[in-house]
Formats: C-alpha cells, sequence, structure tokens
C-alpha cells in the first residue's frame, strides 16, 4: 500500500490506489513463485551434478602415508660455524 500511495498521481481515487497496491502485491508474489521455482531447479541440477561426480563408495582401508621430514643440513652447519667460532674468540 506504501508503494501505491508513493506512486499516486493527483486525483487518483482510493479505489484506483487500492487495485494499484492489489496489483503490486500479486507481482510480488508472482517474482517469489519464479525465484523459489528458479531455486529448486537450481538445487536439483546441483544434487545431480554432485550424484554424478561422486566416486563409488570403497569398502577399503585407507593406508595412511607415511610422511618423512627431512631438515636441511645449511641451518645445522652454521650452528655449529657459529658455537666454534664463539669458541674461538673466547679463548683468544
Amino acid at each position: 500500500m506504501r508503494i501505491a500511495r508513493g506512486t499516486q498521481r493527483p486525483g487518483q481515487t482510493k479505489q484506483q490506489t487500492k487495485l494499484i497496491s492489489q496489483g503490486i502485491k500479486k507481482g510480488i508474489e508472482h517474482y517469489k513463485k519464479q525465484q523459489s521455482a528458479k531455486a529448486r531447479e537450481l538445487d536439483k541440477r546441483r544434487k545431480k551434478a554432485m550424484r554424478e561426480n561422486d566416486p563409488p563408495v570403497s569398502y577399503e582401508p585407507e593406508i595412511p602415508e607415511k610422511v618423512i621430514y627431512r631438515q636441511h643440513w645449511l641451518p645445522w652447519v652454521l650452528l655449529i660455524l657459529s658455537w666454534l667460532a664463539f669458541a674461538a674468540y673466547w679463548i683468544v
């Protein structure tokens, strides 16, 4: 009703404003129905795509991968050299 009053022309009767308000209301309801139908259709397509992309369920137990951590040698060499340099400075 607020929208209908906002677009009201001078000399427009209350009955005409009421008819415009009803038309706006029906238009909004129609729009909502269209949007919900589109949302349902998109949801159906999404679910269908997910079903097609899902791999078949296998009952084989998963073998955990063995993770091997390897450290680079450079930090250890630098640490040893710094300690040797400190010891040499202390001695001298």
